[in-house]
């Protein structure tokens, strides 16, 4: 960089005021969404100096976060109480509060899809236009959320200029993927590389300086439209290769072959194979939902993602296959699955976690309560959750409880369910995760 080009441009002129901002932890950040994403990336930049805001419009969250505590396993309440007694962070549901004057912006609000699985960017949307009326000469912009390639720069630069002021000129724009996986006790938040891709160099560079603050290591990428691609690339091979093992677990229960014994005999050779498993449909934020974005906008260069959608509907048809399952164990007692009673061993997406976003076990529920079904779930992580048979509560397990059940499915393997007492007292187990994979008993059946 040299000295005429800082001279030439207003917003260069900006930058370097912003990177010693950064550099000195006095740049005041703002975080738009506090969930699984954004309250862990904003006790994370408190904790690392920077006085920090976060922006929700969920009231009982805000009002739980003023008082230090938690709503997200991965983020102690502690963690919380200790940033807030300490003044650098709080919690809005106004944002003027929360954004005015702020020197760096960070979206991380969700991105669903619609029923007919359209990208649904409404929230970036109102985020991008919130920002616009607080909008500064030298402030940093970062998308977190998952979306398409040319989400940054097709949707919310515009709004942000709305304001009068343009990017790269007056505002630096950038996107950087977030890689959350709530529940993994391996990888957090600073020893997962972070990408981040600028509209402008200047842009990268300045999201790398706040990123690298708490993560050990920063990608930069050479614009948004790579960052944005990556994330999705990411989750379309887990959710590809989720299908073919969905769809071998289908083939080999037709050939009466373990398809887990298969996977683990492969699973030995130390070279060109991942072992990716079956299950009862994928759930979370990511998989399930990041494919269609990809998938949605390759229609606009008149493109087909043919292998993504098959893959698609491989997985969608899944909690149909575990129904089946059920069906086939009951009639094999002589009993129907209309009027039975059926209890479910975990509720969130996967193991050890609360988060039921796009949970299988929904589709599950959804499905035995067509055809008949009684409901009932069981989960420590899961208190009460919206089913299709209304809002139930969690069971516990007992002998008593498992054995009032025709039939039990295991749908997230938790690791404090009482398999022992599982095995022992049910009538049928239809194993949905291999769970039981240390057991042998006849009124087993696996996925």
């Amino acid at each position: 960089m040299v000295v005429e080009d800082v001279a030439a441009s207003p917003q260069m002129r900006d930058y370097p005021r912003l990177r010693e901002l950064i550099e000195t932890r006095r740049a005041e950040i703002c975080i738009i969404g506090l969930g699984y994403v954004g309250l862990p990336l904003a006790i994370s930049l408190a904790e690392a100096g920077f006085p920090v805001r976060g922006l929700d419009v969920a009231a009982d969250k805000v009002a739980q976060l003023q008082e230090g505590s938690s709503y997200i396993m991965d983020v102690p309440d502690e963690a919380v109480a200790k940033q807030r007694r300490e003044g650098r962070f709080r919690a809005e549901t106004d944002p003027a509060a929360a954004i005015e004057g702020a020197d760096v912006c960070i979206i991380t609000v969700p991105t669903p899809y619609t029923k007919s699985k359209q990208p649904d960017l409404r929230y970036v949307m109102h985020a991008a236009e919130t920002i616009r009326h607080y909008l500064r000469p030298g402030m940093l912009v970062v998308l977190e959320s998952t979306t398409y390639p040319g989400t940054t720069q097709e949707i919310v630069q515009p709004r942000l200029e709305q304001s009068g002021l343009v990017c790269n000129d007056d505002f630096l724009l950038a996107y950087s993927p977030e890689r959350i996986e709530p529940g993994n006790h391996r990888f957090g938040l600073r020893n997962t590389p972070k990408i981040v891709g600028g509209v402008t160099p200047e842009a990268t560079e300045a999201a790398q300086a706040v990123y690298g603050t708490v993560v050990d290591r920063v990608v930069p990428v050479d614009n948004p439209r790579v960052a944005e691609m990556a994330k999705l690339l990411e989750n379309t091979f887990r959710h590809v290769n989720i299908a073919l093992a969905n769809e071998m677990a289908i083939l080999c229960h037709e050939m009466d072959i373990n398809i887990w014994q298969v996977i683990e005999a492969a699973g030995t050779k130390p070279f060109g194979f991942m072992a990716f498993y079956p299950g009862p449909g994928v759930g979370g934020h990511c998989i399930p939902i990041d494919p269609y974005y990809f998938a949605w906008k390759v229609q606009e260069f008149q493109g087909y993602a043919r292998f993504i959608e098959l893959a698609g509907q491989i997985n969608d048809q899944m909690p149909e296959v575990v129904v089946r399952r059920v069906q086939d164990a009951l009639n094999d007692r002589q009993k129907s699955l209309n009027g039975s009673h059926i209890l479910l061993l975990g509720v969130a997406y996967k193991r050890d976690i609360d988060d039921c976003r796009e949970t299988p076990a929904t589709h599950v529920m959804e499905r035995l309560h067509r055809k008949g079904a009684q409901i009932s779930y069981h989960d420590s992580y899961v208190a009460e959750m919206d089913t299709a048979a209304g809002r139930l509560s969690s069971v516990e397990v007992s002998p008593e409880t498992l054995r009032e059940a025709d039939a039990v499915i295991i749908v997230t393997d938790h690791t404090d369910i009482p398999y022992d007492m599982v095995v022992q007292h049910s009538n049928v187990v239809i194993d949905t995760r291999n769970a039981l994979k240390n057991y042998n008993a006849p009124n087993i059946h696996r996925l």
